[in-house]
């Protein structure tokens, strides 16, 4: 199927989704949209990586804007402040580079340094001050980005996020051992685990200070906010399992929905394929039912206050973006040169991942 995207350029493109990927639930009823900021965030965000020295110099110029890394955050975080925006992008271009640092650990064998990295990774993120400076550009790249996360709202925003990203770091040792071990976890285990690689929570946090403000227990824990929360990280998690799959299956990978079903459920790749599918589909429906009780709770929360008018909006403004994640995640995935697997010398190796670089020639 061809698909129009609104995505990178200042005129649409039209895109090829291949039929097994093409979801025309997302092409009709979620539009795509993008930050008028974009155009800059882009090019600071290109900036920050060479600066940080996060990819090497040839590696940003050739495959930074290929990769669509900041397509996505200014698809997602419409709305958002400038300043803010930027911070989340940087912060998701560093998670990008820790995803892949991680997996030429796993794939090296180096367990001696992840286990360093992962404990510089707690430091970092409890302490970003006094880790700005760190030797491994990895450690100085994620003090920085949340160091400017913090600035935005209130301190007990800042505990959960900590708290939230404090238990991402954890869940990748896990599969640091499963990868390492061979071990395919359940389905059950998978999706658990996946929450937390996916970083569900954080993305999700990151809704309110794109919103401009903290919002309260009672709003956040409400069970239509959560499931829509939910839904539309589970519906980017497991959209991204379907669109790695053959990348994931050339890299001997034991985390993704696809292979945890195989492995013990005992479907064959087409009959996986098609239940990955239906649980993405579900989610699509599912969100377009509960998304309404959300906007319910938002003009209940409207009660002639000017804090009740400033929450209602709030909590629009927030489940608007959880509806931007579909579209945004989806175009992602046929724009972005991380999955296109069949067009790499070596389908286990990403091109703009540097071997040597980190280490390990």
């Amino acid at each position: 199927m061809h698909a129009l995207s609104h995505g990178t350029t200042s005129t649409p493109t039209t895109i090829a989704v291949p039929p097994a990927l093409s979801l025309p639930a997302i092409e009709a009823a979620f539009p795509r949209r993008l930050h008028p900021y974009w155009p800059k965030l882009q090019g600071k965000t290109r900036a920050w990586l060479l600066e940080k020295r996060l990819m090497p110099a040839d590696k940003v110029a050739e495959y930074a804007d290929g990769l669509c890394y900041t397509d996505l955050m200014a698809g997602y975080y419409i709305g958002a402040p400038d300043e803010v925006l930027q911070a989340i992008a940087d912060y998701s271009a560093w998670f990008f580079v820790w995803d892949d640092r991680h997996d030429r650990d796993i794939v090296h064998g180096r367990h001696a340094a992840w286990l360093r990295l992962k404990d510089r990774l707690h430091g970092a993120l409890d302490s970003p001050a006094g880790h700005l400076d760190h030797e491994d550009p990895v450690v100085a790249g994620l003090a920085d980005s949340v160091r400017r996360l913090y600035a935005f709202l209130p301190g007990t925003w800042n505990a959960r996020f900590a708290r939230h990203f404090h238990r991402v770091i954890e869940a990748y040792d896990r599969e640091f051992h499963n990868r390492t071990e061979g071990i395919v976890p359940t389905v059950e285990e998978y999706l658990e685990l996946r929450r937390l690689t996916f970083a569900h929570w954080i993305w999700t946090d990151l809704l309110e200070p794109s919103a401009g403000t903290e919002l309260s227990d009672g709003v956040r824990k409400n069970p239509a906010y959560r499931r829509a929360a939910l839904l539309s990280q589970e519906f980017a998690a497991w959209y991204n399992d379907l669109c790695s799959l053959p990348k994931e299956l050339a890299g001997s990978e034991v985390h993704n929905l696809g292979i945890s079903l195989i492995a013990h459920e005992k479907l064959t790749l087409e009959e996986a394929i098609v239940e990955v599918r239906r649980r993405v589909e579900e989610c699509i429906s599912e969100f377009l039912d509960v998304e309404k009780d959300v906007l319910r709770l938002a003009d209940s929360l409207d009660d002639g206050t000017v804090g009740g008018k400033e929450t209602s909006a709030a909590v629009r403004v927030c489940v608007g973006n959880m509806r931007n994640w579909f579209s945004s995640v989806y175009w992602f995935h046929h724009e972005s040169g991380r999955y296109r697997v069949d067009s790499w010398d070596d389908r286990s190796t990403p091109p703009y991942v540097d071997n040597e670089a980190a280490g390990e020639s």
